[in-house]
């Protein structure tokens, strides 16, 4: 768990470099077109229904894919018959681990490789055969007809007991993937100085991931040549992982997205789907789609690890933080992915504190990997974290919030004490507190609930930072001017429905001087743009803008080159003004864009713009503060939001409609987090999940909101993130969601909710407990 910040979107895949770009350009001042709420570019075709997602696709003589999978945690396979499927109407091909086409084909999860259809099955849900048919009907049902003996083996799929002594050993060296300590100062010596020393243990559930369009792809081959139409957050991903597995060269493999249906980092890499919807297509000769149902992406596309966690925590009357002891672990799931991955990182760095110490435990457990979930890690550990600073601020008899202001760093002291570009949480807390009114929301709760016997009122504050958001290369994106004015803009990185093209034609529209409907958009396809990473990890916009408007600089310089040779004066003379290039030094000289001699000539005229590397001597992060009002039943248990602020450091704002869309979003994803979504195993019996479907697996809807949820948007320059100024958004905007929400409920009801989904029943349960007491 190292300080990287890029692990959340390029581990596992080869990055290649990319020319390091030219001087930055001068920071934006005052703009035009970025930073407006601007429509998005494809809105009309979101909101008509013609926009192609890869669910969409339809081929010529398509068939479609169904897999059978195992159906317990830990088994392994003695015997397939696939007789009877094989007969049955419709079946085109099954393939199985015996099948040709796949008896060599291994799956690598980080470091350990295993046969896409293992016979040792370590979690519900692995794949154990798969068929394609005329219609999905026929290939599901297919599926089901294939007889498999199974020997059902132990299993274990709770982290705590995964390490008991006697436990089901998972991996060849046992149930602990790996142990990590950091530390800095003296831990102990810390507590010794400390007024106040308070020490509580806290637990988060397992979050599902369930994005609204399904995971899966259609795969065509044509000869020895491989396209893939994938729901995927990064194409470029897609065509290496499939590449290795299958044994191809990536100039054989084409990879296509325009649109998908969520992700929040589910979709960062290819599942075992993928390749073996491709091993159909290549057996039947014929193009097969293969979207997974509902019930088995519960099963298998990843998910937010449980973390139990202990935190013990010291501080001074004055409100000086003394020290952090930290231990957690969570669960990879049944491979290496990622267990306990940035658990650690706000204990690290967010507050002021000399002397730290965390502890780290990745185990495996008979259940689904795990995959990142936006802002892996941080969200469980700001549960513990903005608890533990609420409950210190209450011993020493201060307010949360200017406990919290009295603990902000200036520089990153998890990474060798590196300043910080802006110092955005400072003011994310006081413009927060000032714009939710903190103090008289204080106030005003307490006197609701004097006069309130069953209806109580509380509200809750919380910090976070995201440990990436600063972007950087590789990137690579090409801009093309038309000889009637009009652009194209070519990039290959996904827009996974955050509204990345819009944001891109405002940057390119921005520096050219010209309205964002002219541009066109190209993205996504690793047959016709540039390489790219895929889209997560709050790195798309602080990657891909500067890249963009470098793309426009070097156009523009291109264009002037031209023009001195129209005008015939020297280059350096020349600017670039509206729709036309003017001498700086007389001008009369002066040339309209689309009057260019050169650019009539060739039809059109190529900017390329590269990302140069991020400033190495100091660090790029987001931070936030948010703000809620609750009402609790003390009769039901139910929660009642009332009113929500975010207030967010993200840069430079360059669309504030999606700005304040991500942070609404991500507010509603935390929500989930602390009140509906858990996922259920049969611990004791069977071990299989019990709560695989949108009934039995509460998302948050329209009845579980807020009434009232507010953006605010802290812009700070900060020229040294990049030559927009902007900086990642999509997580932080979900960190401290939880934690504030189980704040406002401690003033409401008196009692410190330390495991999450707080529901309901566990309400009713506690304060019958602390009745009795």
């Amino acid at each position: 768990m190292a300080a990287n910040d890029d692990i959340y979107y390029r581990e596992g895949i080869p990055v290649p470099e990319t020319p390091v770009g030219e001087d930055a350009p001068s920071f934006w001042k005052k703009t035009d077109v970025v930073g407006k709420p601007l429509p998005r570019v494809d809105g009309y075709e979101r909101v008509s229904g013609t926009a192609q997602y890869p669910s969409d696709i339809l081929l010529p003589g398509m068939l479609y894919g169904a897999i059978l999978r195992s159906p317990h945690p830990h088994a392994r396979v003695k015997k397939i018959d696939v007789s009877e499927a094989e007969k049955m109407e419709g079946v085109r091909a099954v393939l199985t681990g015996e099948s040709r086409e796949a008896k060599d084909i291994k799956w690598k999860y980080q470091d350990r490789q295993v046969p896409l259809f293992d016979p040792h099955c370590r979690f519900e849900g692995e794949i154990v055969a798969a068929v394609a048919a005329d219609t999905w009907y026929q290939a599901s049902d297919a599926a089901r007809a294939i007889q498999v003996e199974y020997e059902i083996l132990s299993f274990v799929v709770d982290h705590e007991k995964s390490l008991d002594e006697g436990a089901v050993r998972i991996g060849r060296e046992g149930n602990l993937l790996e142990e990590e300590e950091y530390s800095r100062g003296e831990v102990e010596r810390g507590f010794s100085e400390a007024d106040v020393v308070l020490e509580q243990s806290y637990r988060t559930s397992v979050e599902l991931h369930t994005p609204l369009e399904l995971h899966g792809c259609v795969a065509n081959w044509d000869r020895d040549r491989l396209t893939i139409w994938e729901s995927s957050q990064g194409v470029y991903a897609v065509q290496s992982r499939i590449a290795e597995a299958l044994g191809l060269p990536l100039s054989k493999i084409r990879v296509s997205n325009q649109y998908m249906g969520g992700g929040f980092g589910s979709k960062l890499k290819p599942g075992k789907y993928t390749a073996v919807c491709a091993l159909l297509a290549k057996k039947c000769s014929r193009p097969v789609k293969m979207l997974l149902s509902r019930e088995e992406t519960f099963l298998c596309v990843g998910n937010r690890p449980a973390n139990s966690m202990r935190l013990k925590a010291g501080a001074k009357k004055d409100g000086t933080i003394t020290a952090f002891d930290f231990e957690c672990s969570g669960p990879s799931g049944a491979y290496p992915a990622g267990g306990v991955q940035l658990v650690d990182w706000l204990i690290r760095d967010l507050y002021l504190c000399d002397n730290v110490r965390t502890i780290s435990r990745d185990v495996l457990i008979n259940a689904g990997p795990a995959r990142p979930f936006r802002a892996p890690g941080h969200p469980q550990g700001a549960w513990a974290l903005e608890q533990m600073m609420d409950e210190l601020a209450d011993k020493l008899g201060m307010d949360p919030v200017e406990f919290r202001l009295r603990n902000i760093p200036q520089k990153s002291q998890a990474r060798e004490d590196k300043p910080y570009t802006t110092d955005g949480l400072r003011q994310c807390l006081e413009r927060g507190a000032e714009e939710f009114q903190w103090q008289e929301a204080l106030q005003q709760a307490r006197e609701y609930n004097e006069g309130n016997e069953y209806i109580k009122r509380g509200v809750g504050a919380g910090a976070c930072l995201w440990i990436a958001g600063d972007g950087g290369p590789p990137s690579t994106v090409i801009l093309k001017l038309f000889k009637d004015g009009s652009v194209n803009l070519n990039m290959g990185a996904s827009d996974i429905g955050t509204g990345t093209k819009t944001v891109m034609a405002q940057v390119a529209a921005e520096e050219l001087g010209v309205h964002p409907s002219i541009i066109q958009i190209e993205y996504a396809d690793t047959a016709t743009t540039q390489f790219a990473t895929p889209s997560g990890g709050s790195k798309t916009v602080p990657t891909e803008a500067p890249t963009v408007r470098n793309a426009a600089i070097a156009l523009k310089q291109e264009l002037k080159r031209m023009a001195a040779e129209d005008l015939g004066v020297e280059v350096e003379q020349l600017k670039y003004i509206g729709d036309e290039i003017v001498s700086g030094n007389d001008s009369s000289k002066k040339v309209k864009i689309k009057e260019i001699s050169g650019l009539k000539k060739r039809g059109e005229v190529i900017g390329v713009g590269y990302r140069g590397p991020n400033i190495e001597d100091k660090v790029i992060n987001p931070f936030a503060a948010q703000f809620c009002e609750l009402e609790v039943n003390l009769r039901t248990g139910e929660v009642k939001l009332l009113r929500f602020l975010g207030a967010h450091d993200s840069g430079r704002v360059l669309n504030r409609a999606t700005f304040d869309n991500q942070v609404y979003g991500g507010i509603v994803m935390g929500i989930g987090f602390a009140l509906t979504e858990f996922r259920q195993l049969d611990e004791n019996q069977t071990g299989k999940l019990c709560n695989r479907n949108w009934h039995d697996y509460k998302l948050p809807t329209a009845l579980d909101v807020p009434l009232k949820t507010v953006s605010v948007a802290i812009e700070i320059d900060d020229p040294e993130a990049n030559n927009t100024g902007a900086k990642g958004l999509g997580e932080p905007v979900t960190i401290p969601t939880g934690a504030v929400i189980a704040n406002a409920l401690y003033m409401a009801t008196g009692i410190r909710f330390t495991k999450s989904p707080v529901l309901p029943m566990d309400i009713i349960r506690e304060l019958s407990k602390k009745t009795k007491g």
